[in-house]
């Protein structure tokens, strides 16, 4: 096991967590609004002082890597670099849509062996960031934007229950009103729920080149530049 500091701003809550041989030892949260740029820093600078203080040396950090809040995102990814430039450790990027799947199972929220998961993330008017897994995380359908309309998901309800969660699953129950579709409420993606996937990627060395990595938001984007740009 390793010791990670977790850190989670993709939303307008703010998250860091530590943990340490497969439990988390500290938990920070800030659910007022996007105060990410005020809050974050001193998170981290409690949380190292946590470790530190507990003689237990940092092995990693792990970020949320999107989609989600272009501007969360970025104070989220800029601080998970510092702190691994100036600890000299690894960085761990954790998709934010597979991270909202994580407390769903954990608190075994759905009971059916065939069911799908479908988090959203809330995009603008009727879009979502969304990606569907099985119960394995495996991925079923690749992350995408849509605009949500009553058959978007209808070749999957046909067959499956599906459930969807995540702030973007709001607007879905007014229009999905399919006899397979179920919502869950209140999941956010938080630090805390990050341990099971981090843990996951050091096992098979999964770690990001801290000078290149960008969240989900920048990849197409910076794919697409003339290189004289980069």
């Amino acid at each position: 096991m390793s010791c990670i500091l977790n850190i989670e701003t993709s939303t307008d809550v703010c998250s860091v967590a530590v943990s340490d041989d497969g439990a988390c030892i500290f938990d920070k949260q800030d659910h007022s609004g996007s105060n990410h740029a005020e809050r974050l820093g001193t998170f981290v600078d409690e949380a190292l002082s946590f470790a530190d203080s507990h003689a237990i040396p940092l092995d990693a950090v792990a970020v949320s890597c999107g989609p989600g809040s272009y501007t969360g995102l970025r104070i989220g990814v800029s601080m998970a670099k510092g702190v691994c430039y100036g600890r000299g450790v690894k960085l761990i990027g954790v998709p934010t849509l597979e991270l909202l799947c994580v407390p769903v199972l954990l608190h075994e929220m759905i009971v059916e062996p065939d069911a799908l998961l479908c988090p959203m993330l809330d995009a603008r008017r009727m879009e979502v960031y969304a990606q569907v897994f099985d119960r394995s995380l495996k991925e079923v359908h690749s992350i995408h934007a849509t605009v949500v309309e009553e058959d978007t998901y209808k070749e999957y309800l046909d067959k499956y229950p599906v459930y969807f969660f995540g702030n973007g699953a709001k607007k879905c129950r007014e229009i999905i009103h399919h006899p397979n579709a179920h919502f869950i409420d209140d999941i956010e993606p938080l630090a805390k729920n990050m341990l099971p996937l981090a843990e996951k990627r050091i096992a098979k060395e999964r770690y990001e080149d801290v000078a290149y990595f960008v969240p989900f938001y920048l990849k197409d984007f910076v794919a697409k530049m003339p290189r004289k740009l980069l």
